[in-house]
């Protein structure tokens, strides 16, 4: 139990420090024999920062009930 909730403590951490992540993605419009048209867009995926600081306290609440069952 307590790995975990050290695991989850430190997901949350990094949940809350890094607010969402962005990868480029690229999409082929058109393509007539060797020619190949393509666009290239950059998505970006968001968390709300209480995301992360609720895993924190959820890893916390593990690690206390791990703790007590001992």
């Amino acid at each position: 139990m307590k790995k975990v909730g050290i695991a989850i403590i430190i997901l949350g951490i990094v949940l809350t420090i890094f607010s969402g992540i962005s990868f480029q993605r690229e999409e082929t419009l058109v393509e007539v024999g060797e020619l190949e048209l393509t666009h290239e867009e950059e998505e970006r995926v968001n968390w709300p920062q209480w995301v992360g600081i609720a895993a924190i306290a959820g890893g916390v609440v593990i690690l206390l009930v791990g703790s007590r069952k001992k």
